[in-house]
């Protein structure tokens, strides 16, 4: 996962415009409030990236906890909401200080692609430990093996014509494609999972685990598990 970090803590051109990533961040924050179980909760944001509208988020929670491994991307994640009493930022160093069972839902979305099998296991044992008896996790935007790059592809087309940055998305991905995110991914790849394979993963970390009939985020094609402790 360190290329990964270091990539997207980098100068990077995964975002075809401002706008385009003013999008992203939004449809994320809004799909994980939909998973908020009470005004009072804990949620934790696992590898969150920028995460632009935390503070929506954050109004319909009791905290948000915001852990991010690169630490220029937390660096800003701290000059940003530092006056926001509902927002803690921590490194996942820092995450595995967290106490027991405190977590009401913690979410990983768009991060289990970037992990060696080994990496996401880890967590997995981290969230379980962490979350409350009666807490979810929901691990979102799973590459699946049948699915490949043009369905990303499309999935971007079809967000960039329905909010209006369509010309951009097309010099965007003609930019990208030469970028250092393609070459990463041809030399390093990225982890896919078939439904069956990360239910049993799950399983094996002791969570009793659904695929949503939704996925977090604007790509379909990718899949979402919600899952709860299984004691």
């Amino acid at each position: 996962m360190e290329d990964w970090i270091d990539y997207y803590d980098s100068t990077h051109t995964i975002y075809v415009s401002k706008l385009h990533r003013d999008v992203h961040f939004r449809v994320i924050a809004n799909d994980i409030i939909r998973h908020i179980p009470a005004p009072d909760a804990v949620v934790l944001d696992y590898s969150c990236g920028e995460a632009l509208s935390s503070p929506d988020v954050a109004a319909k929670c009791g905290h948000l906890i915001l852990a991010e491994p690169a630490p220029g991307v937390r660096g800003r994640l701290t000059a940003r909401f530092k006056q926001n009493p509902k927002i803690t930022i921590r490194s996942l160093d820092e995450l595995q200080q967290q106490p027991d069972r405190t977590i009401d839902l913690a979410v990983i979305n768009s991060v289990a692609q970037y992990m060696t099998p080994d990496e996401l296991d880890k967590t997995l044992i981290l969230m379980r430990r962490i979350l409350k008896p009666a807490g979810q996790l929901v691990l979102g935007d799973i590459l699946r093996p049948d699915v490949g790059a043009p369905a990303d592809v499309m999935a971007l087309l079809k967000l960039a014509a329905k909010n209006g940055f369509l010309t951009d998305a097309l010099w965007g991905l003609a930019r990208t494609a030469l970028s250092d995110y393609w070459q990463l991914r041809q030399n390093i790849g990225l982890q896919r999972y078939a439904e069956a394979d990360m239910i049993a993963k799950l399983e094996a970390a002791s969570f009793s685990a659904t695929r949503a009939p939704v996925n977090i985020g604007y790509n379909p094609a990718r899949m979402t598990f919600v899952a709860t402790r299984s004691d």
